[in-house]
């Protein structure tokens, strides 16, 4: 089992920056698959990343490739999102989440979740 908790959050103007974080338990952090998705009032929760357990793949939304960057430290057991040039539409609640089977865009497909953590992006 892995437990998750972001931290990073806050409020930023639009065309500005936030890091997120999410620190892991557990000593098989490596083996999963973590992905960051996102949540705005009203609507569904929708995929903004993910990346495999050596760093080798990663994957993003359309909606954010080029802006965000996610990365981790296995060392560390941390896994981060970089998110650049921030928009108002990037405003949501950002969950960590992971994964040991599969590498998926969906939600479904994750087991393990953060609490989440709020950015607000003002315009």
């Amino acid at each position: 089992q892995v437990q998750l908790v972001e931290s990073g959050g806050g409020l930023v103007q639009a065309g500005g920056s936030l890091r997120l974080s999410c620190a892991a338990s557990g000593r098989t952090f490596s083996s999963y698959r973590m992905g960051w998705f996102r949540q705005a009032p009203g609507k569904e929760r929708e995929f903004v990343a993910i990346i495999s357990g050596s760093s080798a793949n990663t994957l993003y939304a359309d909606s954010v490739k080029g802006r965000f960057t996610i990365s981790r430290d296995n060392a560390r057991n941390t896994v981060a999102l970089q998110m650049n040039s921030l928009k108002s539409e990037d405003t949501a609640v950002y969950y960590c989440a992971a994964s040991r089977t599969a590498w998926s865009n969906s939600a479904g497909s994750y087991g393990y979740w953060g609490q989440g953590t709020q950015v607000t992006v003002s315009s």
